[in-house]
């Protein structure tokens, strides 16, 4: 979709933190525009959509009745809703993309599955970021064999140690302040390991085995519990790729790197966040009977022109509509999103194996399965 613009229309239904990023993501692109916007909270829905000039709806029925069912409602909704949510859009014949995660078990995930596969609809979940510009660069690097056959993969989303930071001073631009009881409730692995997973999944397809850990490190956070692992460790076995060691935490200082070994060097990237981070690849080497890595790493580029950015605010520089464009284009050109239902699935059992694991569980067989994505045009 790379210098073109998807036509089509969405309905919003949350007000909260991240929709403003999502409303900062849709004035970069042309041809979207909002059908209407509800939330539970009415002095929160007319502040949204006073402030980004939107069309407020009275009750979420309404806005599902009025929906046009080539559009997609986007779910940004508080985690605890997705799962009602998600079934009530589908329910109604809409075409859904939602926020992370799909629901809160895998037994609702694959409810919602079965329901979206039933109804012949969409079903798509956040995050979108595998569709930009950074993720679709590693894809066509390993597609290459830049760095030679890939043996293993090394990733990190740790942000630090967020329960000291200055998080109630976090506002989005609609005046929404950052939910941190219900970030802290539902998890960081929840909230964040999508944002890898979903490479990974996109590139290899099928998790076979999940063996992970987590736990809550950080006692006696603010608000009311309980509160969900704030560390998670997991080894991934792909039923077609490398075996991968994937670390979530709000613990460890901030790090989002991604190293891919391969047979000729590392292919790497460094910021997860951001749809346009640099993509490298350090060849390796032996100077003076020393095994190294290439001080100078090489970028890699792709050759033709590829999303709209979106410039940074807070720690992200993404483009939240990359999805909900995807499935709009995908709607009108008669053709299966690469968001697929299955995509959304696996991801969602994946990431809850990992955040449920604790300390005894093993190795978790997964019952779910995707194919990988077709890479977008522009990074073939």
């Amino acid at each position: 979709m790379g210098g073109r613009s998807v036509t089509g229309v969405v309905s919003i239904i949350g007000c909260g933190f991240v929709a403003d990023l999502y409303m900062r993501s849709l004035q970069a692109m042309d041809g979207l525009t909002v059908a209407g916007v509800y939330d539970r909270d009415p002095a929160r829905l007319k502040k949204f959509c006073d402030h980004w000039s939107l069309t407020a709806v009275g009750s979420l029925e309404e806005l599902l009745d009025q929906h046009p069912r080539n559009g997609v409602v986007l779910n940004l909704t508080n985690p605890s809703a997705h799962f009602e949510i998600n079934s009530a859009c589908l329910a109604a014949g809409c075409h859904t993309y939602s926020e992370k995660p799909l629901a809160m078990t895998v037994d609702e995930a694959k409810q919602l599955h079965r329901q979206a596969e039933k109804a012949g609809l969409m079903l798509a979940s956040a995050p979108c970021s595998v569709l930009g510009e950074a993720a679709q660069t590693l894809g066509h690097a390993l597609r290459n064999g830049i760095a030679g056959p890939a043996r293993a993969i090394y990733a990190e989303l740790d942000d630090g140690f967020v329960p000291q930071a200055a998080y109630k001073k976090w506002i989005s631009e609609s005046g929404a302040p950052w939910p941190y009881e219900d970030e802290f409730r539902v998890g960081c692995t929840l909230e964040h390991a999508g944002y890898y997973l979903g490479w990974l999944i996109s590139w290899f397809g099928s998790v076979r085995t999940v063996v992970a850990a987590s736990a809550e490190t950080i006692p006696d956070k603010e608000g009311t519990g309980p509160f969900a692992p704030d560390l998670s460790v997991a080894t991934l076995f792909f039923e077609n790729g490398p075996m991968t060691r994937l670390t979530c935490s709000i613990v460890a200082p901030h790090d989002h790197q991604i190293r891919i070994i391969g047979d000729d060097g590392v292919l790497s990237c460094k910021a997860a966040w951001d749809n346009s981070a640099k993509v490298t690849f350090a060849k390796r080497m032996t100077i003076r009977r020393r095994l190294m890595e290439s001080p100078f790493p090489k970028t890699v580029k792709l050759s033709q022109p590829t999303h709209p950015k979106v410039k940074r605010w807070g720690a992200a520089a993404m483009n939240f509509m990359l999805g909900p464009e995807e499935m709009l284009d995908a709607i009108n050109a008669g053709r299966p999103s690469r968001l697929s239902n299955d995509f959304a699935l696996h991801m969602t059992e994946v990431t809850l194996a990992m955040q449920n694991a604790g300390e005894t569980t093993g190795a978790q067989a997964m019952t779910t399965r995707c194919n990988p994505m077709e890479p977008m045009p522009w990074a073939m």
